[in-house]
């Protein structure tokens, strides 16, 4: 029997971590870093949780046993991927546990800056029926919109599937292309990066955060936006240029934003964007909702399942396969 370690972690619903552990698995439930999980790593076989930017080739030393490093969040950004590479052990994020959760909360975060939905809770709450300016904000149906998703994997696809249910149009971009047959059939096509910015009316962002991502929606690319667009971020916050989209949000370059993700996390007391009046924030709780607390340990375990009897692991993340 091998032995597995599960990095307690606040996002960690460690109940139902417990409640699906199968008795096939010797696991240590212990926080990174602390006595018991360094104890147990030098049996561990594979290791369950989020990536720690501590995970160099002397933490793979420490674990020459090792084979499976097994995220529960589907961003990997914090992977050290060739000291993995170089122990040998496989990098494998959720297997789109949470894909359901964070394509809801994008269709979420459309809505709520489509309706202006915190400034009239603000109005209701604090008295004010209608606000001070009603006439002044318009509001708006996703009905007949056109949405451009950057990104088009298990939650990009999830999320034009949402967005098809309000009678969007939907066009997506991404470095891998569909077949023409495919993206018919789950009623979405190809635009260049450049044309999905300037014809979307919403644009959902759904890409790993990478050294070719990193910034990839800056100055110029929220220029080529429509005024009345809105920007929607769930993946990864530096995949935006945050001073650059705090500049178009004050200045009309777009209408508003939706942001689940941010440069800095938790970002700084001060950060201009909790002054803005066209933007919805939420602290990157896109992903961990109650349901996929189930989700995202079923498939981890799977995998260790799978690892522990001489099987190849599911979802390795592109770099290493």
């Amino acid at each position: 029997m091998g032995k597995i370690i599960i990095a307690d972690n606040p996002l960690n619903e460690i109940t139902i971590a417990r409640e699906l552990l199968p008795p096939s698995l010797d696991a240590v439930f212990a926080k990174h870093g602390s006595p018991e999980f360094n104890a147990a790593l030098g049996d561990a076989v594979c290791l369950v949780g989020f990536g720690d930017g501590s995970m160099d080739d002397a933490f793979y030393k420490r674990a020459p046993k090792l084979k499976l490093v097994q995220l529960l969040s589907a961003g990997y950004d914090r992977i050290d991927i060739e000291s993995a590479r170089r122990a040998g052990v496989a990098v494998c994020n959720n297997g789109g546990a949470n894909s359901t959760a964070v394509s809801e909360h994008a269709i979420m975060l459309m809505l709520a800056v489509s309706r202006s939905l915190i400034w009239q809770h603000s109005n209701v709450a604090g008295g004010r029926w209608r606000g001070n300016n009603a006439s002044e904000v318009k509001l708006y149906e996703m009905y007949n919109k056109t949405l451009g998703i950057v990104g088009l994997g298990t939650i990009g696809r999830k999320t034009a599937k949402l967005a098809r249910a309000f009678g969007m149009r939907v066009q997506y971009y991404d470095v891998t292309r569909l077949s023409e047959e495919h993206a018919e059939s789950i009623g979405v096509r190809f635009a260049l990066l450049e044309e999905l910015l300037r014809t979307s009316d919403i644009v959902s962002l759904h890409v790993p955060l990478l050294p070719s991502t990193k910034h990839m929606i800056s100055t110029e690319q929220l220029k080529t936006m429509k005024k009345s667009a809105y920007l929607i971020n769930t993946c990864r916050g530096p995949v935006v240029d945050e001073p650059a989209l705090i500049e178009a949000l004050s200045n009309g370059t777009i209408a508003g934003a939706g942001l689940d993700v941010f440069d800095q996390e938790p970002p700084p007391p001060n950060n201009p964007l909790f002054n803005l009046p066209n933007v919805v924030l939420t602290a990157h709780f896109a992903g961990p909702t109650w349901d996929t607390q189930y989700s995202r340990f079923r498939n981890a375990y799977d995998n260790c399942q799978r690892i522990l009897r001489g099987d190849k692991p599911l979802w390795i993340i592109p770099e290493l396969q």
